[in-house]
């Protein structure tokens, strides 16, 4: 029997061909992961490719229908916020039930509200359809982590929720490049929406067909023979939550920095090009990042991401050149990559197999809701003093909780944690 750290786990020793590079390793670490992961990634990518062909033109869309800009901020608002109370109670129901059925769910209602949003003729009809979008968005997100986690070992779930993460962020790149196609040929707005609804249809089609929740549970952490729903969360999860919260007052939405390129002399039909790099990196990013996290301390790996945000967004508030703001968003990809990924890892290292879908809710739902503040308290010291103050007191709540995190990795209870 080999360990992750057996070099004959990576395909040398005797009789086989030594991996002569770290991509090799990588490759075959990847093809090892199980088809849940991958398949989960799939429904991922092509989500985020129906929801990103929509979002950046909904503006335009409000518009036409006779809505007044405050009217976005309403609609964004309110999905988010609704999103963020499913998601905890979603994560916990998915404890004592098929997570699988509550993941295809989840998938499928967005597809439906996409479609709703192309037949719509008023905005609170588009409002409607987000609301229902985001339920989606709740509903599926806690216990399709926790699917993940419980498909595979410890020792591969950074690896895991990177593959997933720069999946979703391969979609949303592809999502801005379909849209702008679409309406380059000719095709009207609605009729974008109604293909991006199809393109998201077809996640939930392949989840209730190909996902198999029975048998794929890897990791049985904590008393196997005891119901799912009796598994606990250890120690160092609520400090840990602790951290993401005070994180997440600092993360405000990326919309703000496309504001800020815009500031500095980025076009608006250059914002597309620049939003479409900004998700590549991404995507290219959250895989190393994530494998990193299996190797050394995952606290560390996301603190470190955090501190990248940090430094980012206080160069974001000092930049005054378009090549700038391209580095910075190249730069930016290091926070995505070292945290996203890791960040999910942990919560899974914290929670037994029966308290995941919990843990990954109240993960998901809090840092939801420290969001909202987060993006108003932006935009009202934006409006007052200025994105330079904006951004760097975004950035003072990431290096906090960095520091926090630092200490509960080498003082706390996270110092022994993978």
């Amino acid at each position: 029997m080999t360990s992750e750290g057996d070099p004959r786990a990576d395909g040398e020793g005797p009789g086989r061909p030594r991996a002569t590079t770290r991509a090799q390793i990588t490759l075959e670490r990847l093809k090892r992961l199980p088809r849940v992961v991958w398949v989960l990634g799939l429904a991922s990518l092509l989500n985020d490719v129906s929801s990103e062909a929509i979002f950046p033109l909904l503006p335009l869309f409000l518009v036409s229908l006779g809505a007044p800009m405050s009217y976005l901020g309403l609609i964004e608002g309110s999905a988010d916020a609704l999103a963020s109370f499913i998601k905890m109670a979603a994560g916990r129901l998915s404890d004592r039930g098929p997570r699988r059925v509550l993941v295809a769910t989840g998938y499928a209602m967005p597809a439906l509200a996409r479609g709703c949003i192309a037949l719509a003729v008023v905005p609170w009809q588009v409002l409607g359809a987000r609301l229902f979008d985001r339920t989606g968005k709740g509903i599926r997100s806690g216990p399709r982590d926790a699917l993940i986690a419980d498909a595979v070992a410890p020792s591969q779930r950074g690896r895991a929720f990177g593959l997933n993460r720069s999946m979703d962020h391969l979609g949303a790149a592809l999502g801005p490049l379909i849209a702008s196609g679409l309406l380059a040929v000719g095709v009207s707005l609605r009729s974008t929406f109604a293909v991006a609804a199809l393109i998201g249809a077809a996640a939930p089609l392949m989840l209730f067909y190909r996902l198999r929740e029975n048998g794929q549970i890897t990791d049985r952490s904590g008393p196997v023979d005891a119901p799912p729903a009796q598994g606990a969360l250890r120690r160092g999860f609520s400090a840990y939550m602790v951290a993401c919260v005070l994180f997440a007052l600092g993360n405000s939405s990326d919309a703000f920095l496309l504001m800020r390129a815009r500031q500095v002399g980025w076009s608006a039909t250059a914002l597309p090009l620049l939003w479409t790099f900004h998700h590549l990196v991404k995507s290219g990013a959250a895989l190393p990042g994530g494998a990193l996290s299996d190797r050394h301390s995952r606290a560390l790996v996301v603190g470190a991401g955090w501190i990248a945000y940090a430094l980012t967004y206080v160069g974001f508030g000092l930049a005054t050149a378009k090549w700038q703001i391209l580095g910075l968003f190249l730069a930016y990809a290091l926070y995505h990559g070292l945290a996203e990924g890791a960040e999910r890892a942990i919560v899974a290292d914290l929670a037994e197999r029966g308290a995941r879908g919990r843990a990954f809710g109240l993960y998901h739902g809090l840092s939801g809701v420290a969001a909202l503040p987060a993006g108003f308290g932006t935009g009202w010291i934006w409006d007052r003093w200025g994105a330079s103050w904006a951004l760097s007191i975004n950035a003072a709540f990431a290096a906090a909780a960095a520091i926090w995190l630092f200490a509960l990795s080498f003082a706390g209870p996270l110092r022994r944690q993978v």
